[in-house]
């Protein structure tokens, strides 16, 4: 047994593309990516809302993401080349279908006995709900682990995940941190590009880029009174989906599809550089992980509407790929040493909390 232990991270998120994983604790962190299968990302987008016989599919769904998680883990064991038994335990999100905080409830489809039963290894889930039973959102949790990983003695720093959804931790030289999400991500944009074209999303952004801002449709985007909210706050597909998105556009005549995609990009880079500059003034740089870091067009958006240097987190050393899987192998480890992993001033929850439940193996 190696004398550091080692943690597994999977994080399946907002965007529905597919399970990041990483093992930590060998030095740099072994990484692996499973995709969805279509008909999962299907089924996992419908139970999103209410349909028919929703328990049973939720529980199928379960099985079938456990299992996704399973190979995921095998593929990092195998990459690795070490034994199930090496490894501490997994911290697994899973697949969020329902987020309301206000109603005294988050719901992240998973089966984590199932996934201890496959692989193994100790499982800790369920991270959000003790948070939310606290009386917090329950979300973001990342900015605990981006404070341990990314935080600096001698500059704010604002780190940024552009997953489905946005959302940010603003660090401070104090180490106090405040975080919240700041809106649509990538979702709305990978829901209108795959209407139109028929693919998962918008590489680099060359759609968007290709079209042109509608002026009057982004001051109607940004009037949602989701964005006016103060912190603490958080948000999912239970507000920002197709739906919302058909409503608005139906204040208008017709628009050219690109110029629709072009307003989106919009939107996203412009209510979370709104968030920056409102809550982060100081800020002396941003750092974007999440499947955002990799939509050029957007990036160069934030960098238009900022003042502070843009990169992502590859700068302080750290793939953005991986940051969020890191930071539940994060969150599995101080479950472990029973600390607390959530921020207070962060979910709004009334103090630190110890996030997840344990499914031995």
């Amino acid at each position: 047994m190696p004398d550091t232990p080692l943690y597994i991270g999977l994080m399946s998120g907002t965007s529905l593309d597919g399970v990041d994983g990483v093992l930590t604790g060998l030095g740099a962190p072994q990484a692996a990516c499973v995709p969805f299968p279509d008909d999962v990302k299907r089924e996992m987008m419908a139970l999103q809302s209410a349909s028919p016989n929703e328990i049973h599919r939720e529980a199928l769904a379960a099985n079938r993401l456990a299992a996704l998680y399973a190979e995921c883990v095998g593929h990092l064991l195998t990459a690795a080349g070490i034994e199930a038994s090496a490894v501490r335990a997994i911290g697994a999100h899973g697949q969020t279908i329902r987020h309301r905080p206000a109603d005294g409830y988050t719901r992240q489809i998973n089966n984590p006995a199932l996934l201890a039963e496959l692989t193994g290894i100790d499982v800790i889930a369920d991270f959000r709900s003790r948070d939310v039973a606290a009386g917090g959102q329950g979300a973001p949790l990342v900015p605990a682990y981006h404070q341990a990983a990314f935080g600096s003695t001698s500059q704010t720093r604002v780190v940024a995940n552009i997953g489905g959804i946005s959302n940010i931790s603003i660090l401070k030289p104090s180490g106090d941190v405040t975080g919240f999400d700041t809106g649509p991500g990538n979702l709305l944009m990978d829901g209108w590009i795959s209407q139109h074209h028929g693919v998962p999303y918008d590489a680099h952004g060359a759609w968007a880029a290709s079209g042109t801002v509608v002026p009057a449709l982004l001051t109607t985007l940004l009037a949602d009174v989701f964005l006016a909210l103060p912190p603490p706050k958080s948000t999912g597909r239970d507000l920002f989906h197709k739906d919302w998105l058909t409503a608005k556009l139906a204040l208008f005549s017709t628009l050219l599809a690109q110029d629709v995609q072009a307003t989106l990009a919009a939107f996203t880079s412009a209510s979370l550089a709104e968030a920056i500059r409102r809550y982060a003034p100081d800020a002396a740089a941003l750092y974007v992980c999440g499947g955002g870091a990799c939509n050029t067009h957007v990036m160069a958006l934030l960098q238009q509407a900022l003042p502070v240097p843009v990169s992502t987190t590859a700068a302080l050393g750290v793939p953005p790929a991986q940051v969020e899987a890191l930071a539940f192998a994060w969150l599995a480890a101080r479950f472990c040493e029973r600390q607390p992993g959530n921020i207070p001033a962060v979910t709004g929850a009334r103090g630190e909390r110890v996030l997840g439940a344990l499914y031995p193996r």
